[in-house]
């Protein structure tokens, strides 16, 4: 079973998206902010989870989502990065691209419209 990783501040949102890829045999380990996610990738690795994707919000406390992707990267060149946040302005989406995000979402989504991108960016 493939395992998702949903980083956000938000716990409502971590539901949704829990609550979304569950019916398509997903595992969801989340995480409230950067830093946290960082920790949890690192036992998922560990353990020898496979991890499928990391679903990641742009703004939250501690280490915001850029930064994560940019730390993720130097040790994670290959895994799908989607950015779920309410930012859509281009510069921004524009620098996630940069940092090797490789899909971005618009908040509030249809859970359908997530498990579609899921469904695509999990190999």
């Amino acid at each position: 079973m493939k395992t998702i990783l949903v980083i956000d501040d938000s716990p409502t949102i971590r539901a949704s998206v829990e609550f979304a890829v569950k019916p398509i045999g997903m595992d969801v380990k989340q995480a409230e902010n950067g830093k946290k996610g960082l920790e949890v990738f690192s036992s998922l690795n560990s353990s020898g989870a496979e991890l499928g994707l990391v679903i990641v919000d742009v703004n939250m406390p501690e280490m915001d989502g850029i930064t994560f992707i940019k730390e993720f990267r130097k040790s994670d060149k290959f895994t799908p990065v989607l950015v779920l946040t309410t930012e859509s302005e281009e510069d921004k989406i524009k620098e996630g691209k940069c940092v090797g995000a490789s899909g971005w979402m618009i908040k509030p989504f249809k859970p359908a419209d997530l498990v579609a991108v899921v469904e695509k960016l999990v190999r």
